[in-house]
């Protein structure tokens, strides 16, 4: 049997798979495989990097030490001026590479102990891009680029935005790569009913969402009979996580990996 792992995107979200990590290493279910994507394009590459206990306690003080001040240092003028100035990003990514680069170093793709995939957004090639081979930094840097927020990552000439635009959740990458038991580790939105939107920015934000939980209530419908899928529960979010800052409020981090763990650990009790 091969077990994969599949992480997908959400931002500051994302250290809800902290938690789901933490109950399933805790079961005893390990990745043969690991695929990931935006924000589970980090977490996963620090799995692959550091399979069993050790990458629980690297994500928890990870997320845990992480500010938005850190994170997204620049204050409104200095936004509103990198805006005009690029046209294209509102913060520098240099600070979030050098947090990856802290944790995974040089490492490249054939350093890691536990085979690993991402997924990015090509922009000239309009098409979904997988990295396979390479500096990890750079692959992690090039699935995380969200649009407005991040500029454009280039790798090797060619340039990338976040990885959720074409494949937020990839389950059916695993299943192409032969996994006959996936866990998928998700943060959580997929979980709550969409609502109509009533501004401007909440029809990107729904469009982004139908065309994210399409594909991946689309994948999972059409799973092969032999392929045994376990979407890990959240714990649960709220309408804040959905805001228009919310992608800066790192304060409630340990609160999202306490409430994942504690629902996993009881979904993992039930169903295995």
């Amino acid at each position: 049997m091969t077990t994969a792992f599949v992480l997908g995107g959400g931002g500051v979200l994302g250290a809800a798979e902290v938690g789901m990590l933490q109950a399933l290493l805790e079961a005893d279910v390990q990745p043969d495989l690991v695929l990931g994507t935006s924000v589970g394009a980090l977490n996963g590459a620090l799995v692959a990097a550091y399979p069993g206990d050790e990458v629980v306690r690297r994500l928890t003080e990870l997320w845990r030490a992480a500010t938005s001040e850190e994170i997204y240092p620049d204050g409104v003028l200095r936004q509103v001026r990198r805006a005009v100035s690029t046209g294209t990003h509102l913060h520098s990514s240099a600070p979030l590479r050098r947090r990856i680069e802290a944790e995974l170093g040089e490492r490249t793709f054939g350093d890691l102990l536990v085979p690993f995939q991402c997924c990015a957004a090509s922009i000239e090639r309009a098409a979904e891009h997988w990295f396979t081979e390479g500096r990890v930094v750079d692959a992690v840097m090039a699935s995380a680029a969200v649009p407005g927020l991040l500029e454009p990552a280039e790798v090797d000439g060619e340039h990338y935005l976040d990885g959720g635009i074409v494949n937020s959740i990839p389950l059916g990458r695993a299943v192409a790569l032969g996994a006959d038991r996936v866990f998928v580790l998700q943060v959580g939105r997929v979980e709550r009913p969409l609502t109509l939107p009533r501004r401007p920015w909440e029809v990107a934000r729904v469009s982004f969402e139908i065309a994210r939980r399409h594909r991946f209530h689309r994948e999972l419908a059409e799973l092969p009979d032999h392929v045994e899928a376990h979407v890990m529960p959240s714990g649960g979010g709220s309408a804040a996580d959905d805001s228009l800052l919310a992608y800066r409020r790192f304060g409630g981090v340990t609160d999202r990996i306490t409430r994942a763990y504690d629902a996993s650990r009881a979904y993992l009790e039930r169903s295995l």
